[in-house]
């Protein structure tokens, strides 16, 4: 069985638009871009076939694994999201010891991470560390660089 995957709406309903447009717009381009190639004669060297074939390639590979995801997916309601302890969809600001400073991260499903918006996902190694972790706990991520201390300040939706 695949991991579940937590996904915002937005961010459902971004998927659903991808796998959408991917279905209907690039596959048709795709094929008239395959179909343009083979025109030119001898598959054998024609780069732009082999080209448009790896297109093709890479666009039905992302179409099923949106269409795992999608299947898999567990959209969150702000309702359901408790402050108690972190869990995905919670925003959370911790203390890093090393550097004295506060950061702030919105844990998230990995489809939707983007660490330069502060959205790190639940697999990355902060994120696994963070959740169930209550405010006031500290806590060890290890990183390439070493073991960084934080302590969480607060937990937010």
């Amino acid at each position: 069985m695949a991991k579940q995957i937590f996904v915002s709406k937005e961010g459902y309903q971004k998927l659903e638009n991808e796998l959408e447009h991917l279905k209907t717009v690039k596959r048709k381009e795709v094929a008239m871009a395959i179909q343009k190639a083979r025109s030119f004669g001898d598959l054998s060297e024609n780069s732009e076939y082999d080209e448009a074939k790896n297109e093709q390639a890479e666009i039905e590979s992302r179409i099923a694994m949106l269409e795992v995801t999608l299947e898999n997916a567990t959209i969150l309601d702000d309702k359901d999201i408790k402050t108690d302890k972190v869990s995905v969809g919670n925003s959370v600001k911790i203390y890093n010891i090393a550097t004295e400073q506060e950061e702030e991260y919105r844990i998230v499903g990995s489809t939707e991470s983007d660490p330069i918006e502060g959205k790190i996902s639940d697999d990355c190694p902060l994120g696994k560390t963070l959740l169930g972790q209550r405010v006031g706990d500290s806590i060890n991520v290890e990183t390439p660089g070493g073991i960084v201390k934080y302590t969480v300040i607060s937990i937010s939706k």
